[in-house]
């Protein structure tokens, strides 16, 4: 379980988060929506480790991880822009962070990972010959060898749309479920949170609005940020949102 306490942070005197309380189970997904500068990928970035935490504590597995370095949390992250290497073929890619982790997975869990995300048959393209979606597996594919210990992803499906943009939804809910890898994922979208998530955390101004299960929030918003930001957006989007929550909401 992660547990954030009492999390603060400022940037030149101005705090971007206030008094951030959250408890993720192991296997949850959950989403940390939120309009532009509300704060949500600061909160990301000091969960991951890139970003120090200023009051308060991280807490996962009963270990307090608020001083650890990035790179000793077991936390792995997919960027917005995916971070791959062009000059470097698709499995290339894959196996990159593994070189100084000899051993960390077998031959088999290896190729297991490459067929969970069906990405045989375009092991020896470049970056450049794979579509967007493929490129978002590859991703995935090199983040889940490093067996991290949370997924975390920063607007996984901004650059993608239509059938592929569904597809990556379903292997993200999949990855999670298959792996119980807990999973966050930064999202400015509702209508992303809301299909995708178990939970969803609402930030505005650095301040959690509310937090709670898609049904929840779309049920009982708690506010009327919430409500004006959430249902604005059920207005545009009626057709996916149909499908999760029924004729009510269509």
């Amino acid at each position: 379980m992660l547990k954030l306490q009492n999390i603060s942070k400022r940037f030149d005197d101005k705090f971007v988060l206030e008094h951030i309380n959250l408890e993720i189970g192991t296997g949850e997904i959950v989403s940390l929506l939120g309009p532009s500068g509300s704060g949500k990928t600061t909160l990301l970035n000091i969960i991951l480790g890139l970003t120090s935490v200023e009051q308060g504590k991280i807490i996962f597995n009963d270990l307090d991880l608020s001083n650890v370095r990035m790179k000793d949390r077991g936390f792995n992250i997919v960027f917005q822009d995916y971070a791959l290497f062009p000059h470097l073929n698709a499995y290339e890619n894959i196996v990159y962070g593994l070189r100084n982790k000899k051993g960390l997975v077998s031959e088999e869990e290896l190729h297991d990972y490459i067929d969970f995300l069906e990405l045989q048959p375009h092991l020896t393209k470049k970056m450049g010959e794979l579509s967007g979606g493929q490129k978002q597996r590859v991703a995935l594919a090199r983040t889940l060898v490093m067996k991290p210990k949370i997924l975390l992803l920063d607007e996984p499906l901004s650059a993608l749309d239509g059938v592929i943009k569904e597809s990556i939804k379903q292997r993200i809910k999949s990855i999670a479920r298959e792996y119980k890898l807990t999973t966050i994922i930064v999202t400015h979208d509702p209508e992303e949170a809301l299909t995708m998530s178990d939970k969803i955390l609402i930030i505005n101004q650095g301040n959690i609005s509310q937090f709670g299960s898609p049904q929840q929030i779309i049920d009982h918003p708690a506010n009327d940020f919430v409500k004006e930001f959430i249902l604005k957006q059920l207005e545009i989007k009626r057709e996916n949102i149909y499908h999760l929550f029924g004729e009510k909401y269509a």
